[in-house]
Parts: C-alpha cells; sequence; structure tokens
C-alpha cells in the first residue's frame, strides 16, 4: 500500500493542540481570565483542540473548565483561576524535556493522567511571573512553541526602566523618568524622596509614581504635590519594590497595534485614548470596570499615522519582539509622539484596544487569534 493511501495514526491526523494558559500569580490575575476567556471564546475549534490551564494566585497549574462564560467580569465582579479549577489541589504538569511535549494531570491519591501533547501555548498572562520572560524561559527548556515574544523581549517589556533604555538607545523617542531601586528606599528614604522632588523640580508637578514592572495601570497614582507621595510609593512599592517616576506628558494619548504577518511585522491603524472625565487617568476601572472606549482609528492626519506606525513596528524591532505589541504613545502638543511604552501581550478582552485596532485594520478577532497561533507554530524555539 503507498504511503499516499496509508490510513494515518490517531496523533498524525490529529488537530494541533493549543494550552491556553492564564490566571498566574501577579496582580493582574484577573484580568488575564478576562482576556483568555475571550481567546477561548474565540479559538476555531474545527482547526485546534484547546487544553485551557489557569494558574492560580500561588502558582499551583491548575486544569480548568472550558467556560468562557464564566471568565468574564460580571457585576463588577472579578474572575480567578480557583472558581474554574476542576480540583482544589490537582496539578499540571509540563515537561521540561524538549522531546516530551506531554502534559500530566496529578490528583493526590489518583495515578497521574496523561492529556497528550500540546503543540503550542497561548500564555494570556500578564504581569510577572508569566509575561515577563519567566514562562517563556520554561517554554524554551520545555521545547514547546508559544505565542508572543521571548524571553529577552518580555523581560525588556515587562520592566518599564530597561525598556525606556533599550528605546533611547535605539533613537526612539522617550519622556523623562527617574527609577527608585528597592536598595535606595531601604537604606535611605529620605534621599530617595529627594531624587523625586529635585526630578520634580526639573520636570514639574504632576508626577505618576507607579511599579517599573506591572500592568493594566495597576498601583499608578498621579501625585499633585509632595503631601501624596508617600503614600504613591507604599501603593507602588505593594505591586513592585522598584518603582518608576514620570512627568506629565501634555497631549493625546494614541495606541498602534503590531502583529507579525508572515513577511514581518505590520501596523494597525492607531487608536485615541480620549480624556477620562471620571478618573484622573486611564487607570484600571476606566480600561476593565466602567468601559471607557477608545476612538478607532484615532482622527490623525495621514502624515501622523504614518508617523506612529513607523514608530511602533521600530519600537517592536528594537526590543526584538515576536507575535504582537500594543505601542502607546503620547502626540504631544510640539507635534511630536513620544513613546510611553509597549505591551508584549495586551489585553484581548472584548473592549480591549488591541483587537479592535485589528478590527479597524481588516483583521477580525478569531483571524487575529489564528494569525498568533500560526506565527508561534512557524517559529522554533531556542535561539533564532
Amino acid at each position: 500500500m503507498s504511503s499516499e493511501n496509508s490510513p494515518q495514526s490517531p496523533e498524525q491526523s490529529r488537530k494541533p493542540r493549543v494550552a491556553v494558559v492564564f490566571g498566574g500569580r501577579s496582580s493582574e490575575h484577573a484580568i488575564s481570565v478576562v482576556t483568555a476567556g475571550a481567546v477561548l471564546r474565540s479559538i476555531d475549534r474545527t482547526k485546534y483542540e484547546v487544553l485551557p490551564i489557569g494558574i492560580t494566585t500561588d502558582g499551583r497549574w491548575a486544569l480548568t473548565a472550558d467556560e468562557p462564560d464564566r471568565m468574564a467580569i460580571a457585576e463588577r465582579r472579578l474572575p480567578n483561576v480557583e472558581q474554574l479549577a476542576e480540583s482544589a489541589e490537582g496539578g499540571v504538569v509540563l515537561s521540561v524535556d524538549p522531546a516530551n511535549r506531554e502534559v500530566v494531570y496529578n490528583e493526590p491519591g489518583s495515578v497521574p493522567k496523561v492529556l497528550g501533547e500540546v503543540d503550542v501555548v497561548f500564555p494570556m498572562l500578564h504581569g510577572p511571573y508569566g509575561e515577563d520572560g519567566t514562562l517563556q524561559g520554561l517554554l524554551e527548556l520545555s521545547g514547546v512553541p508559544y505565542v508572543g515574544s521571548g524571553v529577552l523581549a518580555s523581560a525588556v517589556g515587562q520592566d518599564k526602566e530597561y525598556m525606556k533604555r533599550v528605546f533611547l538607545s535605539f533613537g526612539l523617542p522617550v519622556g523623562p523618568y527617574e527609577v527608585i531601586r528597592p536598595r535606595e528606599w531601604q537604606a535611605d528614604p529620605a534621599a530617595a524622596r529627594k531624587k523625586i522632588v529635585d526630578f520634580a523640580g526639573e520636570h514639574g508637578w504632576p508626577l505618576f509614581i507607579k511599579p517599573a514592572r506591572g500592568g493594566s495601570s495597576m498601583g499608578i497614582t498621579k501625585v499633585d504635590d509632595l503631601s501624596g507621595l508617600d503614600e504613591a510609593i507604599e501603593e507602588a512599592q505593594r505591586h513592585d519594590p522598584k518603582i518608576l517616576v514620570e512627568s506629565l506628558l501634555r497631549g493625546r494619548e494614541i495606541e498602534c497595534g503590531v502583529l507579525e504577518f508572515e513577511d514581518g511585522p505590520r501596523a494597525s491603524v492607531p487608536a485615541e485614548i480620549p480624556p477620562v472625565t471620571s478618573h484622573d487617568f486611564y487607570d484600571f476601572e476606566a480600561k476593565y470596570i466602567d468601559s471607557a472606549s477608545g476612538i478607532v482609528p484615532a482622527p490623525l492626519t495621514d502624515e501622523q499615522t504614518a508617523e506612529v506606525q513607523r514608530l511602533a513596528v521600530e519600537a517592536f524591532d528594537a526590543a526584538s519582539c515576536e507575535g504582537l505589541v500594543r505601542a502607546d504613545f503620547f502626540l504631544q502638543d510640539n507635534g511630536e509622539f513620544v513613546i510611553n511604552e509597549i505591551n508584549t501581550m495586551p489585553g484581548f478582552t472584548p473592549i480591549s484596544m488591541y483587537p479592535r485596532m485589528w478590527q479597524e485594520s481588516g483583521v477580525s478577532y478569531p483571524e487575529l487569534v489564528d494569525r498568533l497561533i500560526q506565527a508561534a507554530l512557524r517559529r522554533p524555539t531556542g535561539l533564532r
């Protein structure tokens, strides 16, 4: 019998298996769950097998229900992995042997259950212990392809200090900032405080005090004068012992998505985040609870649109990103763009800007998810 007519084995004929990993140990746990729910709802089940894996707030990898409707924000209540886990004790284990991509489920007192091989991981994790290169390193050791940037780009994209240093080295426009490291604050709080006050003296109040390695606007405080400084530092350090201090950049908030196509990265139409009158700035509640709406596409001139798209792709390349990035800018009153940050795993909630920008650019949500999975399957793990 010719090989052309030979029956395929079940393993040869099966659809690619996608493990959607979400939750995690960071303060952005709930948003990761919401994001994963939207992705699970949109993955083409005729094309892929799906394995949902949630990471609890204490770091346990749990087998979870494939029920996206339970993963949404309901009546201002945030979801978590513990609510979705099939067991309070069972754990999912991913092999670190590159020759073995099998996922095993262990339940205390039971025989381990092999869940089959995973072909690609879709890591819908935000913040430390997931978006910052840690999970990416584990997947590299395991030899499992994954959606999004590798170890270096993920780490650079998470740490706003080094992100800005990289951008400056590539000649990208970056606003004024200062960093207070944990050792500085512990050794001499007065000197660290003076460093911030001197920064305000040079660049003016208000300042934004934020975790250096956080996201979703969590832990960020707008400080109008010295009286609110210590409280803002304390709030930022609840999320990260290293804090970033930024001056207020006056201008319009513009975002642009970058997506990896077969011929390289391309930029979406940009979006504008209008001033949020009910909040001091575009904070967590404005983004996810109160559903603040961005304007897509942003009302920019053709020249401004081309410029922000160029800068977004340059930022993507400068940090050696892969897969996807959302790049955030300020369009200053003088007409110049300043890059604020990139997000290597931006939100995919129904109101998130990244999917909306690509929807307006002609890439639907399901196609966006599919393109990211296909890009991950094309890329090898290891050095590339």
